[in-house]
């Protein structure tokens, strides 16, 4: 278990490593799906819960830190 998440993590700073600012851009792509989906009341707890704006400055956030430690 702990080989495959260190593989994990290893594959993974090595993709992110060349592209520093894809975690950012998907993070604002969350929040501004979740500005979107406020026009549509229907989804119910979606959308009242807010889950992707808050996903999206998670990811958003954990992007910055990562291309600041790469």
């Amino acid at each position: 278990m702990n080989e495959k998440l260190n593989n994990l993590l290893d594959w993974l700073s090595n993709k992110l490593a060349a592209r520093k600012g894809l975690l950012p851009i998907i993070g604002v792509g969350l929040v501004l799906l979740n500005l979107l989906l406020q026009f549509f009341p229907g989804l119910g707890w979606l959308v009242s819960s807010q889950l992707f704006l808050h996903l999206g400055v998670v990811v958003a956030i954990f992007g910055i830190m990562l291309a600041w430690a790469l």
